[in-house]
């Protein structure tokens, strides 16, 4: 099998090289739409095979181990996703989507911009961490996942930076942070800090400590808001 999330990195009805958006970036389309999967047999499906790939790892699960955790036949399952490749690209992708969708609820509780990159951080971090697939995936089997997140000529970095760099637009329209802040700029630094601590394990900072990491955001994050920050485009 390819890195678990190449196909995150390409659109499932084209080649790798169309500029057409990855399924990352849907999932991403989704979250800010709040789009819903009504197919009940396909989440029961999903659900099994998320729980089976939690309990056994996604290499050592076969199908007819999802269709046994489900409950259903084997060729139910192949009718809705034709191969192994295909199941755990949309049970992954779905955590993705739980991912964006948790991020926009922890910074709906913050009253500030300040507030909001804090929770965004420490939320981000808590739910990728302590989701029982990614984050598993992270622990024990980061050659699969590793590889596709950080060797994707920055495909996955692009897309999480938009996320971030359209909520700092929002701080922008409401008036919280100045109008000259460089939203992609901000948010590809902060994409970047949160990335390098999920990919690689600090010794100094406590990744399980939401206080820890709520100051390091503080102290490194916010000023980032501040009118200071140059702009890309500046001389």
């Amino acid at each position: 099998m390819e890195p678990v999330l190449s196909f995150l990195m390409t659109s499932p009805d084209s080649d790798s090289d169309s500029d057409s958006g990855s399924l990352l970036e849907s999932v991403y389309v989704e979250a800010v739409e709040g789009a819903d999967d009504v197919d009940e047999t396909r989440s029961r499906v999903l659900d099994a095979a998320y729980a089976q790939f939690c309990r056994m790892g996604i290499q050592r699960s076969t199908m007819e181990d999802v269709a046994r955790q489900a409950g259903v036949s084997r060729i139910t399952v192949y009718r809705r996703f034709a191969t192994k490749d295909a199941l755990v690209e949309q049970v992954v992708r779905r955590e993705f989507r739980r991912y964006f969708d948790q991020f926009l609820i922890d910074i709906e509780r913050a009253e500030t911009a300040a507030d909001r990159v804090v929770l965004g951080f420490v939320g981000s971090l808590r739910t990728i961490r302590h989701n029982p697939l990614i984050g598993g995936l992270i622990a024990t089997e980061p050659d699969l996942l590793l590889p596709s997140l950080t060797g994707d000529g920055g495909r996955t970095l692009a897309t999480v930076r938009r996320f971030v760099a359209g909520q700092l637009r929002r701080e922008q329209r409401a008036g919280n942070v100045s109008s000259d802040l460089d939203t992609e700029f901000v948010a590809e630094m902060m994409v970047r800090i949160s990335g390098s601590l999920l990919a690689i394990p600090s010794h100094i900072i406590d990744l399980d400590d939401d206080e820890q990491l709520a100051a390091l955001a503080r102290r490194f994050l916010v000023p980032m808001l501040e009118p200071g920050v140059p702009r890309l485009d500046s001389p």
